[in-house]
């Protein structure tokens, strides 16, 4: 979209909320951010209903502080505790059905593309354990098999966290949760190899132990993304309401599985390597 949209009509100034007018003057739109300059900026995501010391509100807060383009983005969301956040988010985004969103995510890029031959958009996927590799892992998987052009992000926090906590596919094995009172039957599903299997040109693991690395890479997928291929963040973004830790406590549950079994991964093409290093002044 042009900038000049975001712009308020000087007759109005003195009645438009100053939430907006401060968006507008110091936001993120036409001035690249990363994850180094949040607290400095109006951003697109400040209050929200997510529980205290959810680290998947910390996970979002990073991302969308980041967006290479806010201005020409679309984040296709779906079902779980991240829609309950797109309500306040100052940017364009869509509600999918439950786990359909990298099918949504497709259409809507071919749209774009069509419609607006000559300019980026960004077409970007945010969504739960849940929605990307248990309820929605066909849609996720055919859109990488097809080479789509969307950077898919997962929030995974090994459970169905806003529906009580039930066992999910990225549940690690033997852990006790409501549908596995006698703990989980079966391995944690390897998302991050079947992305790479699958075609996607860049895979991250992070975690919300460390924030520098999810702003860095996902800026690379965005990027990536634009001309190379489809790519992959899988954001570990534990839940102290289900897992019943105390929120103050959330980060350093995310900081020692960093050290043992969910630990900092990167994945990258040929291809996708020649690109960022096109694109250094």
């Amino acid at each position: 979209m042009s900038l000049d949209i975001t712009k308020i009509n000087p007759h109005f100034e003195d009645v438009m909320p100053q939430e907006y007018i401060d968006l507008v003057k110091n936001g993120p739109f036409g001035n690249e951010k990363s994850q180094k300059d949040l607290g400095t900026f109006k951003e697109l995501l400040e209050e929200h209903p997510l529980c205290a010391g959810c680290n998947l509100a910390l996970a979002f807060r990073i991302l969308v502080g980041s967006l290479p383009n806010p201005e020409d983005t679309i984040i296709v969301g779906s079902t779980g505790c991240s829609s309950l956040a797109f309500s306040q988010l100052a940017l364009h985004n869509i509600h999918s059905v439950f786990g359909n969103q990298n099918a949504v995510a497709t259409g809507l890029k071919t749209a774009l593309r069509l419609r607006f031959p000559d300019k980026i958009k960004d077409v970007i996927v945010m969504a739960g354990d849940g929605a990307t590799a248990d309820i929605g892992l066909d849609m996720t998987l055919h859109s990488w098999f097809r080479g789509d052009k969307i950077t898919t992000v997962m929030f995974d926090n090994e459970l169905y966290a806003n529906t009580g906590g039930q066992e999910s596919g990225m549940s690690v094995r033997d852990t006790v949760l409501y549908m596995a009172p006698k703990g989980k039957k079966f391995n944690k599903i390897n998302l991050p190899d079947m992305a790479i299997a699958a075609g996607c040109s860049y895979v991250a693991v992070v975690s919300t132990a460390r924030t520098k690395p999810i702003s860095d890479c996902f800026k690379k997928a965005v990027l990536i993304t634009r001309e190379i291929g489809p790519t992959y963040i899988q954001i570990y973004t534990p839940c102290p309401t289900n897992l019943k830790i105390k929120p103050y406590e959330s980060k350093k549950v995310a900081t020692d599985r960093s050290k043992s079994d969910y630990q900092f991964r990167e994945h990258i093409t040929d291809d996708a390597k020649k690109y960022l290093e096109s694109l250094k002044p």
